[in-house]
């Protein structure tokens, strides 16, 4: 897959796809369905199958006070929608420029004159343009008037509720990443560097992971199971506490992972850490004695929960 940054002055070969336009964050279900519709277009026209996202994200650009809500980084995006089959991924810059364009001069400047798009897939409740004054009908409307063909993916419910990103953040700040899990059709998963910290949990005979939750949405504070990928690709299982480690010194809100049976030097190195089942509220302790005690319940509560889930 190949992922381009603009759109403008590109190569021939770089344009012409059919494409599914959205921000994506978490590729949910219903996000699936969008580009699955641009899919199969791209398969009947014989066209290339582009992926067109934002960042930073138009949230992230219009209200930059706003507390971190991200589902996704952008390398997890682009290697998610790899999976999905993409060709090309439009990561576009979200700017002032992009910002201003009207819902007609960004299907005409960006999608047609840069993009030379064959086919738009879109959401129900897409919005797009200065004052997101478009929709899917506008969207109808310019494919007519430029020439390329629109699909309009419905919205998608399950057993866990209308599948948005708004609905899978509400469930992993309410400590519920089974259900969030339900709506994305995968783990939530915080990729980052691991950092050195104090090193007490090596001390404490735990070694920790420690990777910060940057603009993530954070979580319920507590611990998790996890399963945590490693830059060499090994999969380990785990329990984390995500939180501010109230008990031996506050620091700013984190992932701390123990990895079972593995005591490796990764400092430095990009992990990925899937959520998959919560065990407790983040908690101060009494002692550290209480704590190391309780952790080693958490591992053995996490170890039972990593058995039973695929």
């Amino acid at each position: 897959m190949k992922i381009i940054h603009g759109w403008k002055a590109l190569a021939d070969a770089d344009r012409g796809a059919a494409v599914a336009l959205g921000n994506f964050d978490g590729v949910h279900l219903g996000h699936q369905q969008v580009i699955a519709d641009a899919r199969e277009t791209a398969r009947r026209l014989g066209v290339p199958l582009g992926v067109i996202s934002f960042e930073p994200h138009a949230r992230m650009h219009f209200h930059p006070e706003e507390p971190p809500f991200r589902l996704m980084n952008p390398h997890q995006l682009a290697r998610t929608v790899e999976t999905l089959g993409a060709d090309i991924f439009y990561l576009l810059p979200f700017g002032v420029e992009m910002a201003n364009f009207t819902d007609h001069d960004f299907v005409s400047d960006v999608l047609v004159k840069g993009l030379g798009v064959r086919h738009v897939g879109v959401g129900f409740d897409i919005t797009f343009g200065k004052g997101r004054t478009g929709d899917p009908g506008a969207m109808r409307r310019y494919g007519a008037e430029f020439g390329f063909t629109v699909s309009v993916a419905e919205a998608v419910e399950n057993d866990a509720g209308k599948i948005s990103s708004t609905t899978a953040r509400d469930f992993l700040r309410g400590g519920r990443p089974d259900l969030a899990r339900a709506i994305m059709g995968r783990p939530f998963a915080i990729e980052g560097v691991v950092q050195k910290g104090r090193q007490l949990g090596r001390q404490l005979g735990f070694p920790t992971a420690n990777v910060p939750l940057g603009d993530y949405v954070a979580p319920r504070f507590g611990v998790y199971a996890t399963r945590t990928r490693l830059a060499d690709g090994r999969q380990l299982d785990g329990v984390a506490n995500i939180g501010i480690n109230p008990t031996t010194g506050e620091v700013a809100a984190r992932l701390e992972v123990w990895l079972f049976d593995f005591d490796a030097d990764i400092y430095g190195e990009t992990i990925e850490t899937d959520l998959i089942g919560f065990l407790r509220s983040e908690e101060k302790f009494d002692s550290v004695e209480m704590m190391v005690e309780q952790i080693h319940q958490d591992a053995r509560d996490a170890k039972r929960i990593l058995r039973d889930t695929p």
